[in-house]
């Protein structure tokens, strides 16, 4: 087996100014030099670089197309910032929902305020007990008053599921909500938002990681999910009629469109009259964006949800 053998890494670093050549000796038109630097002061190089790449015309030399201004990719850069406050926004209305839900269901079906302390519920035991163990740490370094008062209070290992629900992250969320073992506990949850509980599961997983590329700053405008939803066969027809349905091998479906329809949708049950689809057209239509690159059907202006 040949191993590569690697090399010393080549280049110096460049002041803020020979950043702005560089990107000049790409083509790119750059009227103000100096704003140009004070953008590269505060954003590195290589985040705003990256911004370039759809409008590059040959990768290797990193040449953009005639006409390609600074402001073009600082555009770009906003919108994607923009996106992703925007998600995250409703991610938060939605993971806040969830806890809600999760917690009155299991301790209503159950009869019992500490449905997560019942490890019968539950479905990988070892994902379980590790769920547990992230639950204690949270709960014995939570500043919360609630929490301080019912942990010291009570006997039980933790507090009631109503109080500890606030302490998992859409990540903790969503693995005790998969890790549910009865289908009729996940459905009786996922019927709150008119989704079947393997769609609901499915989204829960994949939201966590939306989540966690907004949270790091990361691109997200045009980016592949590695973890793509499933596409709902039983739902509303607004939910249906609205997703790009596309065979399950096609790239577009990695791409940013399902998951913002389903997010739509999900914040008309959670916050009516919301409208948050319109930030989103809006945000597109501000800052000129092609939502080809960002796996939209050319139709889908037309579609239930994002018409309103």
């Amino acid at each position: 087996m040949s191993t590569l053998t690697k090399i010393p890494y080549p280049k110096l670093p460049k002041t803020f100014a020979e950043q702005v050549a560089i990107l000049q000796s790409h083509g790119l038109l750059i009227r103000d030099t100096a704003k140009a630097e004070f953008y590269l002061s505060q954003l590195n190089y290589y985040r705003l670089a990256a911004y370039c790449l759809p409008f590059e015309v040959d990768h290797q030399s990193h040449q953009v197309k005639p006409g390609t201004t600074f402001d073009d990719v600082v555009s770009l850069y906003i919108f994607d910032r923009e996106l992703r406050l925007c998600v995250l926004d409703a991610i938060e209305r939605i993971e806040v929902s969830l806890r809600t839900q999760m917690a009155y269901h299991l301790s209503h079906r159950h009869q019992t305020a500490h449905p997560h302390l019942s490890a019968h519920i539950f479905l990988k035991q070892d994902q379980y007990g590790a769920g547990l163990i992230n639950l204690q740490a949270e709960v014995k370094k939570s500043n919360e008053d609630f929490i301080r008062h019912l942990a010291g209070k009570y006997q039980e290992l933790l507090p009631p599921i109503w109080a500890v629900v606030e302490l998992m992250t859409m990540g903790q969320l969503s693995k005790w909500f998969t890790n549910i073992k009865a289908r009729q506990d996940r459905q009786a949850i996922s019927t709150c938002y008119g989704l079947d509980e393997v769609v609901m599961t499915s989204f829960c997983e994949h939201i966590s990681l939306v989540r966690n590329i907004c949270a790091h700053h990361s691109r997200l405008w045009n980016r592949d999910i590695t973890k793509k939803m499933m596409q709902p066969k039983r739902a509303s027809a607004t939910l249906l009629n609205s997703l790009y349905a596309l065979p399950d091998n096609d790239r577009r479906l990695k791409k940013i469109y399902n998951t913002l329809t389903s997010i739509a949708f999900l914040m008309d049950v959670i916050a009516p009259g919301s409208q948050w689809y319109n930030r989103i057209k809006s945000l597109i239509v501000v800052h000129h964006i092609d939502t080809e690159k960002m796996g939209f059907p050319a139709d889908w202006e037309s579609r239930p949800l994002w018409k309103g």
